[in-house]
């Protein structure tokens, strides 16, 4: 700040120029809530908390509790696994009770990646065996016999419409994308996880997200897909979300809940919280409105170092006239 801050000029103007600009860059609408540069989410499956946190075949998301906010109390809002994800995405869980492809799509309703590309910031959703951008079939696999892209894992595509401008609370089929060959690092893709959206939304296929798979293949899948991300995330301002779409029916419903950033406190939360909840606070994060039940719900903010600019800051104009006034007295 050469400019602003050279030689003569008070330490608190220069002080308070600094903060200031800081806080332009960076305050959230929370408050005392960070505005990371990019958030993934990655959701698996099937699983109750008791059989992740703690358990030896999960040594990958455990080394990532150990390193983040763990919410001791977190739950999924309710069975089979397609209404937690729309409610994860939406706040709601749109009516649906199964796993079959909703009637009345696309939804008119708000969700977190059409109020996200509102404020003119980004979205994408990242399907593992998804065989193209903007595909809406119920399923798709590349082994005969095997279960991996299935649409009800995919919350967005419900909102997805071709139509020119997009409409209101729809989303671009561009958003609604593979995850080989888009997510950063990944065969034929980018390797620079800064060209992210601003929010990813990565869902394994059913080998994959514990599922069909295993705890062990679920995990080792996670680590070798994401460490990269967790490893960049430390030095670039984001965040990685780690979460289960519903328990297995033994533990009413209480899932694993995880958050590791450099703007994370590490630590075991004990808070009761659940999809809307999460959803709350990826949308205090951006200062976006809030989707259905999120509106209700309190974030999550316990987790989050407070950012600096957070702090109630006085205008550089009001400290260089307080300073004048006390100099004349």
């Amino acid at each position: 700040m050469p400019q602003l801050c050279r030689p003569g000029r008070t330490v608190v103007l220069c002080a308070s120029l600094a903060l200031s600009l800081v806080a332009a860059r960076r305050a959230s609408a929370a408050g005392n809530l960070p505005m990371p540069d990019h958030v993934v989410v990655v959701i698996e499956e099937n699983h109750a908390y008791g059989e992740i946190v703690g358990s030896a075949q999960a040594p990958y998301i455990n080394a990532l509790r150990a390193a983040g906010a763990n919410f001791t109390q977190s739950y999924a809002v309710t069975h089979p696994s397609q209404p937690n994800y729309l409610a994860l995405f939406s706040g709601s869980t749109q009516g649906v009770t199964n796993d079959s492809v909703p009637a009345g799509t696309p939804y008119a309703t708000a969700n977190l990646g059409a109020n996200l590309l509102a404020a003119g910031r980004t979205f994408g959703g990242y399907s593992e065996t998804q065989p193209s951008v903007g595909y809406n079939g119920a399923t798709f696999t590349t082994v005969a016999g095997q279960n991996q892209y299935v649409r009800k894992h995919n919350p967005w595509v419900n909102w997805q419409d071709a139509t020119t401008p997009t409409p209101a609370n729809h989303l671009p089929p561009a958003v609604n994308l593979p995850y080989v060959g888009y997510f950063p690092g990944t065969a034929g893709a980018s390797a620079d996880f800064a060209s992210l959206p601003t929010v990813s939304f990565v869902v394994p296929n059913e080998q994959n997200d514990m599922h069909d798979g295993s705890i062990a293949q679920g995990d080792a899948w996670l680590s070798n897909n994401l460490s990269a991300f967790r490893t960049w995330a430390m030095t670039h301002n984001s965040l990685l979300v780690v979460t289960f779409d519903e328990d297995d029916s033994s533990a009413a419903n209480q899932i694993a809940t995880i958050m590791v950033g450099p703007m994370i406190k590490p630590g075991d939360y004990a808070g009761t919280v659940n999809h809307y909840n999460l959803l709350r606070t990826l949308e205090d994060l951006y200062n976006l409105p809030h989707a259905g039940a999120a509106a209700t719900a309190t974030p999550m903010s316990v987790a989050f170092v407070p950012e600096p600019a957070a702090m109630t800051l006085i205008s550089a104009p009001l400290v260089l006239a307080t300073f004048r006034r006390r100099k004349k007295a």
